[in-house]
């Protein structure tokens, strides 16, 4: 039975956000809100949790997760960034952005696409996301909270408890988030290049959309 916290989505009480990292720590699965769409989050270093976090998705692990940052600074603890690389993660974050990059040794290889090494970063621009990263003092792994089969994220935090109710710990419910996904850069190759298209707008970074 997960539990289901009401959050203020512009001042979190920082009761609430205590008890949801304290089920992260144990090894629980959570519901988010983010500044795209609500997302699934786990402890970056729990693999049973990681696992679990695949299982609901229904995602090998060729799919990337994402790390939720809480800055540029604890992204770059994660990923290997150049001067290219950061001008543009500074443009983008805090943000609707996801960006493929090369993940340094700090990252779990079993979180981190198997053949390429690398791994999905953002900075999420979500007061709830923000407090309970915060709070953790780490980033979490994550995923957008598709469910199998379906095209759209959930969006409802009260769809969310009844449908996962048996399979995330927890769920904090804080209104409604937008019901795009974030926008995918991979940053891996010469050229920037747009891998999915989502709430991020490409232009904040200088890159054309192609019809």
């Amino acid at each position: 039975m997960s539990q289901y916290f009401d959050v203020h989505p512009d001042n979190p009480q920082p009761r609430l956000i205590k008890q949801a990292a304290q089920i992260l720590h144990q090894g629980g699965v959570a519901a988010i809100p983010t500044d795209s769409s609500y997302a699934l989050v786990c402890h970056l270093d729990d693999k049973a949790a990681a696992e679990a976090l695949r299982r609901i998705r229904q995602v090998d692990d060729k799919h990337h997760l994402t790390l939720l940052c809480r800055d540029l600074s604890e992204l770059a603890n994660h990923a290997r960034v150049d001067n290219r690389q950061y001008r543009l993660l500074k443009l983008a974050t805090p943000g609707p952005f996801t960006f493929i990059l090369e993940a340094t040794k700090e990252v779990p290889r079993r979180v981190s696409h198997p053949s390429r090494r690398t791994i999905g970063l953002r900075v999420p621009e979500h007061k709830v996301a923000q407090a309970l990263l915060e709070e953790l003092g780490q980033p979490l792994l994550a995923t957008t909270l598709i469910l199998p089969g379906e095209t759209e994220p959930l969006n409802d935090p009260q769809e969310i408890r009844e449908r996962l109710e048996k399979q995330v710990q927890a769920v904090m419910a804080a209104h409604a988030c937008p019901m795009e996904p974030t926008t995918v850069i991979d940053l891996t190759e010469a050229d920037p290049r747009i891998v999915r298209l989502g709430r991020g707008d490409p232009q904040r970074l200088g890159l054309a959309v192609e019809d």
